[in-house]
């Protein structure tokens, strides 16, 4: 069982632990962390706890959860540190777009109506993570 840091929260300590084994390598990129159920016998700490101490590295971005996958650590950026949220990056562009035929059929307009388009496309490192395409109609077609 881990020493325990008195006057320090226990999500904290269960936090440093994991972030160290990230940082050193120990728990590797893209690598699935132990589940909660496996950490909460490790640490000896309710399933609230270990959530919390994952929501701590989700923050950092030390870590993402996927809903049925499981939590796993993100790639490490050298010489930021914890602070992996300064690499990321956004842009967001909006224009009108004429509207191709799927776009036509799901809006129920006729190919060629004006829309609004917007993209978002988020970067680690300059790497692109996602893209996010979302279109809305034009006021004039609605």
């Amino acid at each position: 069982m881990p020493t325990p840091h008195y006057g320090q929260p226990r999500y904290r300590v269960i936090a440093d632990q994991l972030r160290d084994r990230i940082e050193s390598g120990n728990i590797p990129p893209g690598a699935l962390l132990p589940t909660e159920s496996a950490l909460t016998s490790e640490f000896r700490a309710s399933r609230g706890t270990v959530r919390q101490a994952i929501a701590v590295l989700r923050e950092e971005g030390l870590v993402t959860t996927e809903h049925g996958r499981g939590t796993s650590a993100r790639p490490i950026i050298h010489g930021h540190g914890h602070d992996s949220e300064q690499a990321a990056e956004s842009d967001t562009g909006q224009r009108e777009i004429v509207a191709d035929p799927e776009l036509a059929a799901l809006f129920g307009v006729k190919v060629g109506a004006t829309l609004l388009g917007q993209q978002h496309v988020n970067r680690r490192n300059g790497v692109v993570e996602s893209v996010v395409r979302s279109y809305w109609l034009h006021r004039s077609e609605q």
